[in-house]
């Protein structure tokens, strides 16, 4: 293929994977610069070097003022712009992205389009299920991912945006016909330094698209509105807009409340009941719906048969007279917002499993502490992802916060086990942290596999067997 005048056989940023022939895009990253290594890729086969700055390579490089931006024009090109074939939906925020994603891939679908996803738990080719690494993947493995769901004729793309994906540019020269803000709350605090910081980042969605769909409950939802400049539009539960949400019951099962919107400048109503609980996820249909209702699509049937998103307020089946909940929960805000919710259908105590991650932000400890000292009746700190460091210091950190008695269970396995052996008719238990994780982190990158519902599972059938022997 022709790059710049050049004729390669591949393109990367990763000097591990030059071949010859290939065009090697140097960036510098916060610990690792490309521009070091320019001289050896070009003895690795390297056919040519983009580059930020004169290296002395000659004919051999080319340099341009940003390479971040180059080498996400050089993957669309190398794929044949995707980008350019289908419409794209971006959703961005703190808390929220997946399910909104999720919902809005399930509506299109429903109304017969054919509809890629980018997100955290997975990326999907209409059916077909693809497995993810990052929220937004970077720029080459991005458009080879477009370039499969251009060719497999895709219509729309909703994606996941995340802060680093913005700030990193891994999305390259995509333009985005909605974006739409869920909310803003404490998190990469560790990565951005401020919420000032955290919220720039954010923000740069809203510079390459056409329209914003904006969360105006949210106190940044509402700067974000006010400092935009592109088309826009508002939307609530608690705020009387053109498109809100009002008369909200909530319940065990599920939710039903009026949906507002405006359709051909006239004010319109629809009932919906919706299997989701939680009032969090009022405000992430009243987007969904948002969304699809500017786009043209009648999607409240949708809606309503939508059966949720997986580790996000999942109901994990045991057949026993009390509940257990696995969800993602791992910032304050989302913490508060599931906590909140089930507190206001529990017949029973509130049991919460939770922890936090090592090499993460460490001023969130001590606040999720205080949030499940609030809220739950009883307290299982455990182990999240520890990584580098010790499970045992990470819990100290969040035990600053909490105000009440607990129970400190370091083996996270033990803890689910322990909260489901201590759990009463009607109780919930909370499982927060992981949600559709399937593996646990430890020091140098140890990874084991670690599935809540299938521990879950396990024990139940376990306490089950050990329980009709000793009937019998």
């Amino acid at each position: 293929m022709n790059l710049f005048g050049r004729e390669i056989t591949g393109l990367t940023d990763d000097n591990r994977k030059i071949k010859k022939g290939f065009m090697f895009v140097c960036i510098k990253g916060s610990h690792f610069d490309g521009h070091s290594v320019a001289e050896k890729a070009i003895s690795d086969g390297a056919e040519v070097i983009v580059c930020n700055k004169d290296l002395g390579l000659k004919d051999k490089q080319i340099i341009v003022s940003d390479t971040r931006i180059a080498y996400g024009e050089l993957c669309a090109e190398f794929f044949g712009n995707p980008h350019k074939k289908m419409k794209f939906i971006g959703v961005t925020g703190t808390n929220g992205k997946t399910t909104e994603t999720s919902i809005i891939k399930y509506s299109l679908a429903s109304c017969g389009k054919k509809v890629g996803l980018i997100g955290t738990i997975q990326n999907e080719i209409g059916d077909t299920v693809i497995h993810t690494e990052n929220t937004t993947p970077f720029c080459y493995e991005l458009f080879e991912l477009l370039a499969k769901m251009a060719e497999q004729n895709c219509e729309y793309v909703v994606m996941e945006v995340s802060s680093f994906g913005l700030e990193q540019k891994r999305i390259g020269p995509i333009h985005f016909d909605i974006a739409v803000f869920t909310n803003l709350t404490r998190d990469h605090l560790d990565e951005h330094g401020s919420m000032e910081n955290y919220f720039q980042a954010k923000k740069l969605l809203f510079s390459i698209c056409n329209t914003a769909i904006i969360n105006i409950d949210d106190e940044y939802g509402k700067r974000l509105y006010d400092e935009i400049n592109c088309n826009k539009l508002a939307f609530s539960t608690k705020i009387l807009t053109d498109y809100y949400s009002y008369d909200i019951k909530l319940g065990a099962n599920g939710s039903e409340f009026w949906y507002n919107y405006l359709s051909d400048n006239e004010i319109k109503s629809q009932y919906i009941k919706s299997k989701l609980i939680g009032m969090f996820n009022i405000s992430n249909i009243t987007a969904c719906l948002t969304v699809c209702e500017y786009l043209g699509f009648d999607v409240f049937d949708a809606i309503e048969k939508y059966g949720g998103t997986r580790g996000r307020c999942e109901v994990i089946p045991t057949g026993k007279n009390f509940t257990v909940i696995c969800d993602y929960a791992h910032t304050p805000d989302a913490l508060e917002n599931v906590l909140k919710s089930i507190k206001e259908y529990c017949l029973g105590r509130i049991i919460c499993l939770f922890g936090c991650g090592g090499n993460r932000d460490k001023t969130k400890r001590p606040i999720m502490g205080a949030i499940v000292s609030e809220y739950a009746d009883i307290l299982i700190v455990t182990s999240d992802n520890p990584r580098d460091e010790d499970a045992g210091t990470i819990i100290d950190d969040i035990l600053v916060g909490v105000t009440k008695p607990y129970e400190k269970i370091i083996n996270r396995r033990q803890a689910i086990e322990h909260s489901l052996k201590i759990a009463q008719k009607d109780d919930i238990i909370l499982l927060a942290g992981k949600g559709h994780e399937d593996y646990q982190i430890f020091e140098n990158g140890r990874t084991i596999h670690f599935n809540e519902l299938e521990i879950v599972k396990e024990f139940v059938v376990d306490a089950d067997s050990q329980e009709l022997k000793v009937k019998s």
